[in-house]
């Protein structure tokens, strides 16, 4: 398998990306305790140096997917509950040819961020998905919530709610801009973002990739004092680049620790998607 000559990524991170990618989808081979191949083998199979293949090994081992034994190889890593980043597993999930993304959170400029790298190789041509759909749930800005709030006293401040709400917007739109367009140019077959709010206060975030991937985080509360209108205003507020997400895959089985959270996590998510969300008015 010859790395691609257009990507501008080092070769370690293209091998990297190749070997996350059988892990996270678990191609055969390449499922929880397999062995991988040796680094000879592995080097002949993509065409590079063995000293490249240690790097991409050295990738894995950092993102917890590997663990290498002393004079036996490496291994996948069983999968728990454990902090993870999110990129590397949104990129595996357009390796599929139907993505689905449900996201719960606070204004989804995280997600926003971490699509862009995805969604530029769906534009190149190096990712090739079907279809892409987005379910975004966010809280509704346009009453009173536990957060933003001001710090004296903890009133509801109307500034703070628009400033959130202006936020949403604008990188929700940002997604559905990025994503809706890829059907517009022909890219994919189909791709849709839909976007509902519900009056809940999001204090965590939840992202479910594919109905097989959940990552759940809890958002941390920091003190801030932004001008607004020229007034300060000093207030509490959700961080959400602060938020440590741990990782639930689906096993090969219902039974199985991962698959029970995903499944309950889906259902929740749908839950509250089809009974107490309604759509965002602009």
């Amino acid at each position: 398998m010859a790395l691609d000559p257009d990507d501008s990524r080092p070769p370690y991170q293209q091998v990297g990306s190749s070997l996350r990618a059988s892990i996270l989808t678990k191609k055969p081979g390449f499922e929880t305790g397999d062995k991988l191949p040796s680094g000879p083998e592995l080097a002949k199979h993509f065409g590079v140096a063995r000293g490249t293949v240690d790097k991409a090994l050295d990738l894995l081992r950092t993102e917890g997917l590997i663990v290498t034994r002393q004079g036996s190889g490496s291994f996948v890593r069983e999968r728990t509950s454990r902090p993870v980043g999110l990129r590397p597993h949104l990129e595996a999930a357009f390796e599929q040819q139907q993505v689905t993304l449900d996201f719960a959170c606070f204004s989804s400029e995280t997600l926003h961020n971490a699509l862009q790298e995805p969604l530029d190789k769906v534009r190149s041509g190096r990712l090739a998905p079907e279809s892409i759909t987005v379910r975004l749930l966010l809280p509704d800005t346009t009453a009173p919530m536990a957060v933003p709030v001001l710090v004296d006293g903890l009133q509801d401040e109307a500034a703070l709610r628009q400033r959130a709400r202006n936020i949403a917007l604008t990188n929700a739109g940002g997604i559905a801009h990025s994503v809706e367009m890829l059907a517009e140019l022909g890219l994919v077959q189909k791709a849709s973002v839909q976007v509902k709010v519900h009056r809940a206060s999001s204090l965590f975030k939840l992202y479910i990739l594919n109905r097989q991937e959940a990552f759940f985080g809890f958002y941390p509360l920091r003190e801030r004092t932004v001008a607004i209108d020229d007034t300060d205003h000093t207030f509490y507020d959700v961080t959400g680049k602060d938020t440590t997400l741990f990782h639930h895959a689906a096993g090969p089985d219902d039974a199985s620790l991962g698959s029970q959270y995903v499944q309950q996590a889906q259902m929740w998510f749908d839950s509250v998607w089809s009974t107490i969300a309604y759509e965002r008015q602009s």
